[in-house]
């Protein structure tokens, strides 16, 4: 049987579909974008079958083409709109439609064809204001406190998919994603806010210094750690919660990273912004977040983070290189 893995063609995604297809397993993915033409190469050199269907959660017509191209067990739901404060205040409909209808969608759809799984991925941006200058984001301990568009849909469709789920008949397990970066990101036109990982990158390669604003403490993730934690969960037929962090439980900074990367690139230059100066690299987080407290998904599942930052930067270095 398969996987289906919505919004196949983006940052996070990319990273599951990958991690499935490594270990030789059959995967279907949707979405409305083509695959990065590099992925369409690399993906091709494994050993499972993945078949992408054109089409969008919001139609039934395309989400009944994906749930009946073949048998599938489980879905890995990725498809977001990550809104920036510049599409949130423009186009909050379709934020609000993709984030949380869909969700919804594409659990009710693949309740219908017999599917007993559903994971979500959701994100840390779900404890919001109750995260600011906390040491340890627990999921029992901390109120979630979104205030961010973004964050408030993916509270929202936590919340709804659990109930609909258990009215459904499926297994429900929402994972809140640490801050994400790593190989496969890119701007995909759903995706405002890339990490300032990718962006210090950029600037490297172009021969710009990087310059910082202030340097937001967060728990910063590999994307390959954040696909083999959303594959563990959903190889767990029932869970005993509908909750888990999914991060490396340890906090770090943009200003950490570009230690690290100056130390592998000896022409980078970086600097925090002087006090009043622009700056071209952004956190996003707007406050100091503490690590996520990761022991119940580590307790539940087998995912443990694999790299630390300097082994992450290794290697997401030799990853670009190799494109």
């Amino acid at each position: 049987m398969a996987i289906l893995v919505t919004g196949a063609a983006g940052f996070v995604a990319l990273n599951v579909v990958e991690h499935l297809l490594a270990a030789g397993r059959d995967v279907v993915g949707l979405d409305r974008i083509p695959l990065p033409a590099r992925a369409e190469r690399d993906f091709s050199r494994l050993p499972g079958r993945f078949t992408l269907i054109g089409g969008s959660i919001l139609s039934e017509a395309d989400l009944s083409r994906a749930l009946t191209m073949r048998p599938i067990e489980a879905v890995i739901h990725c498809a977001v709109i990550t809104a920036g404060a510049r599409r949130e205040a423009s186009d909050p409909g379709t934020i609000v439609a993709v984030n949380v209808q869909g969700a919804v969608d594409t659990l009710v759809a693949a309740a219908r064809r017999g599917v007993k799984r559903f994971v979500y991925s959701s994100s840390g941006a779900v404890y919001g204001a109750s995260a600011a200058q906390v040491d340890v984001m627990d999921e029992d301990a901390l109120r979630p406190a979104p205030v961010a568009l973004y964050g408030l849909t993916k509270f929202a469709a936590e919340s709804i998919l659990a109930r609909v789920a258990e009215t459904q008949g499926v297994s429900f397990t929402a994972a809140r994603l640490g801050v994400v970066y790593g190989p496969w990101e890119y701007a995909t036109g759903v995706r405002d806010t890339l990490s300032p990982m990718l962006q210090t990158l950029e600037l490297a390669e172009a021969g710009t210094e990087a310059v910082l604003g202030p340097p937001w403490r967060g728990d910063y993730t590999l994307s390959r750690d954040i696909a083999a934690g959303l594959v563990a969960i959903g190889d767990v037929p029932v869970l005993p919660r509908t909750v888990y962090n999914l991060a490396t439980g340890r906090a770090s900074t943009a200003e950490d990273w570009c230690r690290v990367v100056a130390a592998r690139l000896p022409g980078f230059r970086w600097r925090r912004a002087a006090e009043g100066e622009a700056w071209n690299v952004e956190s996003h987080t707007g406050f100091d977040r503490g690590a996520m407290d990761i022991g119940k998904i580590t307790g539940d599942t087998t995912y443990r983070p694999r790299l630390d930052l300097a082994g992450a930067a290794d290697h997401l270095l030799a990853w670009r290189a190799a494109g």
